[in-house]
């Protein structure tokens, strides 16, 4: 099915199922109660998650396969948010040419850097792409100004030609009339869930990146990519020329970025140059080792790892702590919340930066080393449990008595 194996199929069923499911599964807890502050189910946020993911998937193609660590991913994200405003103006606010020309864009442009880059290997590489990325950003925050607006940003007025927008056509971004921001909400008991329009969009192209990526993995070009990784110069002396499936695999993950870069102009109709700040792509690069380099689910998990916290931990001010600490006594509620003030709120960083450390250090596999640690100990438990051939133990059946002949 899909060209995949079954087990593979199951996979990325289940893949389909919790992103579909997500508005849902990021409302745990009830309106109005204390625990509410955990909840993640606001469409804006639930959007980051699947467009971040794409964008984890994308580096991961490079960086998981070959090893090719590029510094300056952002470049690609934030000309595909260019290139979706520039539609937006041009023709109108339908995100589906944008997003097309923006994949097209982000490929010539990736071309460009990665023929240029991958000259070089290894720590070069990254230079040379984090040199690319600056170059990007400063091109656009001060020398591009006519096309990218500079500092203040690429928006669209009310004076733009937008010349398929029609007297009925949505004011905002749209997919042939079911527009972006439109959300259904519905109430069970104390939960109260959003389905947003942006946010399905998003997850329906996302399941198709995994979809790709997935197979990317499991196809003769991903070996490739995988033998390029493990040992390149061995490759090159069995006379295999490395350097076109390097720059494929270059090329893919760019296109994954500008794909990103473009759903966060299709959400939000703004376009700056902060995209393509250095911070950015060390960022993805974070999604990726955190969720786990290689592996198909970590840069998802990676990414709604950060994304998630870092919205926790910055929303929790010291109001909230008062709360969550009223039951104690005055003085020591005062110490807790002074103890507990430099790690949330403006110094979220920080705490996402501890967990980060610990991640890295406790499970150098990423994330997905945890779930596959878990997994081995239930395992464990039920070899443990079960008898030769497979049976329990405390069922197995009493030996015949002895009897003398």
């Amino acid at each position: 099915m899909f060209g995949l194996s079954s087990k593979d199929t199951r996979f990325l069923l289940i893949v389909v199922f919790l992103t579909l499911a997500t508005p849902i599964l990021l409302q745990p807890f009830p309106e109005g109660s204390s625990l509410a502050q955990f909840n993640a189910g606001y469409p804006d946020l639930m959007q980051k998650f699947a467009i971040f993911g794409i964008f984890a998937i994308g580096f991961n193609i490079l960086f998981g396969l070959t090893g090719y660590l590029s510094f300056g991913h952002a470049a690609f994200l934030g000309v595909g948010s260019y290139t979706v405003v520039w539609m937006y103006k041009l023709l109108g606010y339908n995100v589906l040419p944008g997003l097309v020309l923006a994949v097209i864009v982000s490929a010539l442009f990736a071309l460009l850097i990665g023929f240029i880059s991958l000259r070089r290997s290894g720590i070069y590489f990254s230079i040379l792409t984090l040199a690319f990325a600056q170059m990007s950003y400063n091109l656009a925050y001060s020398v591009l100004t006519p096309i990218t607006n500079g500092e203040t940003g690429l928006q669209v007025y009310s004076n733009d030609p937008q010349i398929l927008m029609g007297e009925n056509s949505p004011t905002s971004p749209h997919l042939f009339g079911i527009v972006m921001r439109e959300s259904t909400q519905f109430e069970v008991g104390g939960w109260l869930f959003t389905l947003n329009n942006g946010y399905y969009f998003c997850a329906v192209i996302a399941i198709l990146a995994f979809y790709l990526s997935l197979r990317i993995f499991r196809s003769p070009f991903g070996m490739m990519l995988r033998a390029i990784k493990t040992n390149q110069t061995r490759m090159n002396y069995t006379g295999l020329n490395s350097r076109p499936y390097t720059l494929a695999a270059f090329v893919i993950s760019g296109m994954y970025a500008g794909l990103a870069g473009g759903l966060l102009a299709a959400m939000d109709p703004l376009a700056g140059a902060e995209r393509m700040q250095w911070t950015a792509s060390g960022e993805v690069v974070l999604m990726t080792i955190l969720g786990g380099a290689g592996t198909l689910m970590g840069p998802v998990l990676g990414a709604g790892f950060i994304k998630y916290f870092e919205n926790i931990f910055s929303k929790i001010n010291d109001g909230v702590l008062h709360a969550w600490f009223a039951f104690l006594p005055d003085g020591l509620e005062d110490l807790v919340v002074a103890l507990i003030h430099p790690f949330v709120g403006k110094g979220w960083h920080l705490t996402l930066g501890i967990l980060f450390m610990l991640v890295v250090i406790f499970l150098p596999g990423g994330l997905v080393e945890g779930g596959q640690r878990i997994a081995r100990l239930f395992r464990s438990k039920k070899t443990k449990t079960a008898g030769p051939g497979g049976r329990n133990r405390d069922h197995q059946p009493k030996p015949a008595p002895h009897v003398a002949e």
